[in-house]
């Protein structure tokens, strides 16, 4: 049983180094997305740790943008082409961190090959009665010219609303960016993507599809029954904005009674120590 970890990330080598070594493993091999923009110089030095390699894939990332959806099917694409068969790819960012021991990890994994760790909100739930402006609304954060945002409200006033391109029912949440998919669901999203280049094009004008585009797909498909919902990760909403809270070591009794295996979000120069009592627990 192999896992590629697809690690996004855009600042702190220190930080990802702390990740990758605290999940050595060697069925886990690791593929670093490095957004576009950051200079790669600074990270390089992470090649030399084994299982390690930088996806050949880089894509300028603006936050909420499609870009970052755009950067991870694409880089579960170049994944799926390489010649090592895995039977997960998981989508880490550079400030996620394991609670559990990696062979605790590993073994989970190993005894559920062929499921989907997808967190998800049906259409109509609290999350999505604010959620569904992303559809509804042009969203132009994609682009970058002057007076955008002024042009996307005089368009949001003059326009009707949009439609999702699909007949289907919408699945997201504030937690689905960070998922574990098998290899088939992979294949099946990327294969989706490329095939619809409409749907493509309608989420150049969407906000935050990373919360909701790979679950509508998956959910409206054969692969629905496969999905476990919102049982991996640890995230901490409570602080309120766009943004989770970051952890710190007021949160470990938390994490250490936590049931899932991932956390987010971790900065180390907000505090380090919190991933030095994590490591000294597991």
């Amino acid at each position: 049983m192999r896992i590629a970890f697809l690690v996004m990330a855009h600042k702190d080598p220190e930080q990802i180094e702390r990740l990758v070594t605290r999940l050595n493993h060697p069925d886990f091999d690791f593929y670093i997305h490095l957004d576009k923009k950051i200079d790669i110089g600074n990270f390089a030095y992470l090649q030399q740790h084994k299982r390690v390699f930088f996806t050949l894939t880089r894509i300028h990332v603006s936050w909420a943008s499609f870009s970052f959806t755009t950067a991870i099917y694409k880089c579960m694409e170049e994944i799926l082409t390489s010649p090592e068969k895995y039977d997960f790819i998981d989508v880490l960012s550079g400030q996620d961190y394991p609670i559990k021991p990696t062979n605790e990890i590993h073994k989970y994994f190993s005894a559920h090959q062929g499921r989907n760790f997808i967190s998800f909100e049906k259409e109509g739930s609290d999350w999505w009665q604010h959620a569904i402006g992303r559809v509804s609304n042009y969203h132009f954060i994609n682009y970058k010219f002057p007076g955008r945002y002024r042009l996307q409200a005089v368009v949001n006033a003059v326009m009707p609303k949009r439609k999702f391109p699909l007949p289907y029912i919408l699945y997201g949440g504030p937690r689905a960016s960070w998922f574990t998919m098998s290899h088939d669901c992979a294949a099946y999203v990327v294969k989706f993507m490329n095939d619809h280049p409409k749907l493509r094009r309608f989420c150049n004008f969407t906000w935050g599809s990373d919360e909701f585009l790979f679950q509508t797909i998956i959910m409206n498909s054969d692969y629905a029954g496969t999905v476990l919902n919102d049982v991996i990760n640890y995230i901490d909403w409570s602080g309120g904005g766009a943004n989770p809270k970051i952890l710190t070591v007021k949160d470990f009794e938390s994490l250490q009674t936590s049931d899932k295996l991932f956390a987010r979000k971790f900065d180390i120069k907000v505090d380090s120590e919190i991933l030095d009592l994590l490591d000294r627990q597991v």
